[in-house]
């Protein structure tokens, strides 16, 4: 006895000392996440990144994930409130917690070695020095639906004129209109029609665009140019500019589109320079988020023209034009394709014309229409072809704040044209960690805001409202291409359709899977295969859309568990081994017709 209680005495010292120096550590590891974080966000708002400080961003976002799940296994094992109290037990269990603790402050050491590697990469890419690129260096990708010829636009003729007729009422007073709506609905060529109908009635008209990040200096004196106003001979001040501007305008009945506005402090500054002259002055505004359509129309808020995506007819007659021509009507053997290839556009004129112009090059071949319609799918990477298009679409995630990229990401979780709702959509925010508690409000109230933010940028498109309440939303099958696509790019999601893909998915990842959507749609009676375990041990989050589910205790790190389509007995007594888990959600299918759902939301 006096011996066991020797080695009892020996063991437990060790823990004690050794699980110091692994606190230590782990503090360390703390403080090099919050380093990493910073920079990671500084690089994420750049615009172009060198081959060299893009492959230190994937290497550090890494180390990073290891290093969170590293600390984690740490606190779960001995960061309890009983962590610095005596041991009490056999031999054998404190010498198995010895071992964990020795094999967590290994690994510790290695990712500490692996940081000291990183950071002298950093300093040889200087990436500390590295700068946002600037906004107005490259060839704005609307100006093509600037100058689309007339012909093209099928269906516009309807709102130009109902536009062009709310413009030119007898009101002599100056009068805003804006025109809201996700990008590539054609907000810019609508625009355009109804000023090209106008604008004769005016003695001084001009369309300029806005960047993401203007400089209002540059901006304002483009403005200048447009309106053939003599640039003053010194270097002038934005108030200078805004002055003369006023100045020219003050006598004038002006006619002046603000293309693609982005923030409410640019429409402030700008709608300065719009003298309220009495003579029956116009301005359009075009804009993708809500907010800023309302402050440019707060004097009229029934000015606001909220654009929708086009009907079947004219969707049919867009793509029929553009391809065939106005008299030629599409082959039988091309029907059934050109309705899927119409369906994944889902009424966007940007996509139906970019699409559309790749098809008029093989209107012959089948062959190739059936590979355009693939590479619509959500589950493929983006077509280098469709660039022009995705460029366009790729401005509005640019422009998203950092906070809101992530929960953005995330959305491509779900399926296309699935049905997201809020509440769930914003508890899995919450579980992530994505949600930030800002001045003490409730989370699931700032995870509101977020999602509001969301729809106001038309990021997403509304579905069940109530009360003027968004309650759910769809993203539209163009976005969640582009989603799916970042996703790839920054390993944030990994999306499989079934067992044999998910296995193809492991096989060829350079990186672990940190988050999986699993469709299985074809996975019918398959199982499993134990070998893909280990791959799924750093999954955080997990959603299944139907069976089987494989084991969760293959899921150690998991934080959210989303079973969205259970129609058989599943066994879920390995939750209790999930000890990050935070939210819960199972949908059980009694019956073709009857389901039942439980959701639950996991205290931290």
């Amino acid at each position: 006895m006096s011996t066991l209680n020797a080695k009892l005495t020996t063991l437990m010292g060790d823990e004690y000392n050794k699980r110091r120096e692994v606190r230590k550590q782990a503090s360390f590891l703390q403080k090099e996440l919050r380093t990493i974080n910073a920079a990671l966000e500084q690089l994420e708002l750049m615009d172009e990144l060198a081959p060299g400080v893009k492959n230190w961003r994937d290497d550090v976002r890494e180390i990073s994930y290891d290093m969170e799940n590293c600390i984690d296994d740490f606190m779960c094992q001995f960061g309890g409130k009983d962590a610095e109290a005596c041991f009490v037990g056999e031999a054998t269990e404190l010498h198995k917690r010895l071992c964990e603790l020795h094999r967590i402050a290994n690994q510790m050491e290695e990712l500490k070695t692996l940081m000291v590697e990183a950071n002298a990469r950093r300093e040889s890419y200087k990436i500390d020095y590295c700068k946002p690129s600037s906004s107005f260096v490259y060839v704005d990708p609307r100006l093509s639906a600037v100058y689309q010829e007339a012909t093209n636009l099928v269906g516009i003729e309807g709102p130009r004129e109902q536009l062009a007729s709310w413009l030119m009422g007898t009101e002599k007073n100056l009068k805003v209109m804006s025109i809201v709506g996700f990008g590539g609905l054609g907000k810019t060529t609508l625009a355009k029609q109804v000023f090209d109908k106008i604008s004769g009635q005016f003695s001084c008209v001009a369309f300029f665009p806005v960047s993401q990040r203007p400089d209002m200096r540059v901006l304002l004196n483009g403005l200048l140019l447009k309106l053939e106003i003599e640039e003053p001979y010194h270097d002038p001040r934005s108030g200078d500019i805004i002055e003369e501007i006023r100045k020219y305008l003050s006598k004038k009945r002006y006619l002046i589109v603000v293309d693609d506005l982005w923030d409410q402090s640019a429409w402030r500054t700008i709608s300065c320079a719009f003298p309220e002259s009495g003579n029956g002055s116009r301005i359009i505004v075009t804009t993708r988020v809500e907010d800023v359509a309302g402050l440019a129309c707060q004097k009229d808020r029934e000015c606001i023209y909220r654009m929708k995506p086009l009907n079947g007819l004219n969707s049919k007659m867009l793509f029929s034009n553009r391809v065939f021509g106005p008299e030629v009507v599409c082959p039988p053997y091309l029907k059934d394709v050109a309705a899927e290839i119409l369906k994944k556009c889902g009424g966007l004129p940007l996509a139906i014309i970019t699409i559309a112009s790749l098809l008029a090059t093989q209107v012959g071949s089948r062959k190739h229409w059936e590979s355009i319609r693939k590479s619509l799918g959500a589950q493929s990477v983006l077509n280098p072809t469709l660039k022009e298009m995705n460029s366009i679409l790729n401005l509005s995630y640019k422009h998203l704040p950092f906070h809101l990229r992530a929960c953005f990401l995330y959305l491509g979780m779900y399926p296309e044209d699935h049905i997201i709702w809020r509440d769930d959509l914003i508890k899995q925010w919450i579980a992530e960690g994505f949600v930030s508690n800002l001045h003490g409000l409730d989370l699931e109230a700032v995870g509101r805001s977020y999602f509001n933010e969301l729809v106001n940028r038309s990021m997403i498109l509304p579905w069940n409202t109530m009360y003027g309440e968004v309650l759910s939303c769809r993203v539209h099958d163009m976005m969640l291409n582009l989603i799916i696509s970042k996703c790839v790019e920054d390993n944030f999601i990994s999306v499989a359709y079934n067992s044999e893909h998910l296995a193809r998915l492991l096989h060829g990842c350079k990186y672990k899977v940190r988050r999986l959507s699993l469709s299985s749609m074809a996975i019918g009676g398959a199982t499993y295969d134990t070998t893909i375990a280990a791959s799924l041990s750093q999954v955080r989050s997990f959603i299944l859309f139907k069976n089987p589910i494989p084991p969760l205790s293959w899921f150690k790190y998991l934080r959210m568990l989303n079973i969205a389509r259970v129609m058989e007995i599943a066994d879920l007594t390995a939750i209790n081994q999930l000890f990050l888990l935070r939210y819960l959600m199972v949908r059980v299918y009694v019956s073709l017709f009857t389901w039942r759902q439980w959701t639950y939301k996991i205290a931290a």
